[in-house]
């Protein structure tokens, strides 16, 4: 009855606060693809997070030190996940696990999840000019010179890999739907990674600029309007190593050069 006033009292407190919940499947604590995706979304933004607080919650099936044991398991998943991400936590975050010890949802799958509170910190220092917000594709293209760089910040990938995440698909199709109405257009497509003070991970980079290469030769872009290259970490927008993951998903990303028009 204690910890359920004491959840009471923080839920009061933490109303102003932002949260996030992910949400697990029945009985496990490991990340399911949708959680990722989830989380990855969050990510994505690249909005300067601090994460304060990480609750976990389980259903009413099984006892109270089950549940309370699972629910500890599921916020040490969303924290792996968090670090791996390099997303900063409070120095002394608030990790705590209520079991099934609290008011729970009629709907049994909204129990089975992690809040994630976080806060949106001020930068430090504004981005570069070049990683400043950018006009509409299309736009940007038009007012493009020969040699003119354009960043596709809208094109993510899943963590070490080159397979697009599902958000990738509108700045894709704008991408092909300029390629498609400017048939002397060409264009080098560059990839550039973040991190990698050993150059171990510069394939990533290539791996992830013929991904972009392949998409467009699949919708019968011409091959010779197109070149790809990964660049790994020569052409950072921040110094290598960065200071906090914003500075990191801005060297992080996907470029277009104009080679002629």
């Amino acid at each position: 009855m204690f910890r359920y006033f004491f959840l009471l009292f923080f839920c009061g407190q933490l109303q102003a606060q932002q949260k996030l919940d992910v949400y697990f499947d029945f009985d496990r604590y490991d990340l399911t693809t949708q959680a990722i995706q989830t989380l990855n979304s969050w990510v994505a933004e690249g909005k300067p997070y601090k994460v304060t607080k990480l609750y976990g919650f389980c259903d009413w099936k099984g006892t109270n030190a089950y549940n309370d044991t699972l629910a500890l398991r599921r916020v040490h998943a969303v924290y792996d996940y968090l670090k791996l991400q390099h997303i900063p936590v409070e120095k002394n975050i608030e990790i705590r696990g209520f079991g099934e010890d609290f008011k729970q949802s009629p709907r049994q799958e909204e129990n089975r999840r992690v809040t994630l509170f976080y806060e949106i910190q001020q930068p430090s220092n504004p981005l570069p000019e070049t990683a400043t917000l950018q006009p509409p594709l299309k736009e940007a293209i038009a007012q493009a010179k020969v040699g003119d760089r354009i960043a596709l910040k809208q094109i993510l990938f899943h963590n070490h890999s080159a397979k697009f995440m599902p958000e990738s698909e509108p700045i894709l199709l704008e991408l092909l739907c300029v390629m498609e109405e400017n048939p002397t257009l060409k264009i080098e497509i560059q990839g550039h990674i973040c991190c990698d003070t050993e150059n171990r991970y510069a394939y990533i980079s290539e791996a992830r600029a013929r991904a972009v290469y392949t998409y467009l030769l699949r919708y019968k872009i011409d091959r010779k309007r197109m070149t790809f290259k990964g660049y790994g970490t020569q052409y950072p927008l921040f110094p290598i190593p960065e200071r906090n993951a914003q500075e990191e998903a801005a060297n992080r990303r996907v470029e277009i050069r104009i080679v002629a028009r």
